[in-house]
């Protein structure tokens, strides 16, 4: 049966693991991490869940002509980061995704980036109230919600199709080749013009058909792709069926967190940015799953929430393989490194942790989205916890001191959930290590054993 599974499930994995579009869009993605991580320091600075802290923040004035207070600059790392991730998000997705297409990555990100504003309205739309008169007003510009998270299922759709229209050009020979002796940026930036321009006559065409219908491509996208996609994600019944394949993956030593994440982690991602524009200027909705909620309560200590395991290891078990290996384990799972425990243990192919090893990250889900949906704990508030942040400090920082207590409890329920399994194995480890020791001894050869007696 796990044979069978195995010739099933590797396949596919790998088909998944080698897909250049959803390997364009993971890649792509962790361009904005560091930007978002070190964004979200800033954040947790100016929004420290202690009211005091943060009305003197607000108290104290910096620039006496604006009446700007050190809370609003406080605010422009994140400004400069999350509020307009998307930008990050399609350049990235654009380079990988040229490189993936054996172009130059450089001008695949520019053609990505080109495109993805050419299709961006520049009107803002809104309403100005003088006394008891409100009148609509247009302004242009750029809209920070088409540069955030509304704007990034576009900007992956352009990603993609501007580098495919490039590299096709390319392929075809219609660029303009330099005489020998001019420098390479001279040649590349020429050779890259023709190309440039099929791009920009693509996108050209489409902004001007959807402007003949009286809308534009990010509107349409947001309200017939990106949304539906959202609500879906958005549901405890896709995360816990995400989470599933995920660890079965794990069982078979593939990386679920890269096969499922390529599909899964651009919606929470979506999801937690919204969160954080919810809470930081209260216009839209708070979302239960998110990025944050996936990598800070459904799992503690790496996939299957082995830190609950590692510690009933140490806690419960007697055979020095077991217990040896728990303690080398401890401080790499605090910190949700578990490689030692996947192959080391094993996870991997082993019949008799495959049930806890699914089962209490969907116990972690299944409570922690109760408990946030019914307002015992907060939902999480969109800011980048680094994913090595340890359990109860991570929760804190990510809604608030209930947020920890939830993760510390759950990590226990997780100790009782592994208990009896890992206790099987140690029973049958005790014996193998009993049988090994006797066989070692009937094998000891020593002359002091020898007598002339016995002759």
């Amino acid at each position: 049966m796990l044979s069978r599974l195995e010739k099933i499930l590797m396949p596919l994995a790998e088909a998944i693991g080698r897909n250049k579009y959803l390997m364009s869009v993971r890649d792509g993605f962790l361009v904005s991490t560091p930007l978002l991580i070190a964004g979200s320091i800033f954040l947790v600075i100016a929004n420290f869940p202690i009211p005091a802290w943060t009305e003197w923040l607000s108290s104290v004035i910096v620039n006496q002509n604006t009446g700007e207070t050190l809370a609003t600059f406080l605010g422009k790392p994140s400004d400069a980061t999350f509020t307009i991730m998307a930008v990050f998000a399609v350049m990235g997705i654009a380079y990988s995704f040229a490189k993936q297409m054996g172009t130059n990555p450089l001008f695949g990100a520019a053609v990505g980036l080109m495109s993805w504003f050419l299709l961006m309205p520049y009107l803002i739309e809104g309403s100005v109230t003088v006394g008891e008169t409100t009148q609509a007003v247009s302004l242009s510009g750029l809209s920070l919600g088409w540069l955030g998270a509304k704007g990034i299922f576009v900007g992956i759709i352009c990603a993609f199709a501007s580098v495919h229209i490039y590299a096709w050009v390319e392929r075809k020979g219609w660029v303009i080749k330099m005489p020998d002796g001019v420098p390479p940026t001279v040649v590349e930036s020429f050779s890259a013009l023709i190309p440039a321009i099929a791009v920009m006559t693509v996108f050209f065409v489409i902004n001007l058909v959807f402007g003949a219908l009286g809308t534009n491509a990010f509107q349409i996208i947001f309200e017939f792709l990106q949304t539906p996609l959202l609500n879906l994600g958005d549901t405890l019944g896709a995360m816990v069926t995400a989470y599933i394949f995920l660890h079965f993956f794990w069982f078979f030593g593939v990386n679920g967190g890269s096969v499922v994440g390529a599909v899964f982690n651009p919606i929470l991602q979506t999801l937690s940015l919204e969160n954080l524009e919810f809470f930081r200027t209260g216009v839209g909705q708070g979302h239960i799953i998110c990025q944050q909620f996936q990598d800070l309560f459904a799992t503690f200590g790496g996939a299957g929430s082995t830190l609950s395991l590692v510690i009933a290891m140490i806690m419960f078990c007697k055979s020095k393989r077991i217990t040896d290996l728990g303690k080398l384990s401890l401080v790499p799972g605090i910190f949700n490194i578990n490689e030692p425990i996947i192959f080391g243990l094993p996870i991997v192919l082993n019949p008799t942790m495959i049930i806890p090893f699914m089962l209490v990250p969907t116990v972690n889900i299944v409570i922690s989205y109760f408990c946030m949906s019914i307002g015992l704990v907060p939902i999480c508030s969109g800011v980048n916890i680094p994913w090595t942040c340890p359990l109860g400090i991570s929760g804190f920082l990510a809604t608030n001191w209930l947020g920890g207590v939830l993760q510390i409890a759950l990590l226990v329920l997780g100790v009782v959930i592994y208990m009896p399994f890992i206790k099987i194995m140690d029973k049958q480890y005790l014996k193998d290590e009993a049988e090994a020791a006797k066989k070692k001894e009937e094998d000891d050869f020593s002359l002091d054993d020898l007598s002339f007696d016995d002759l």
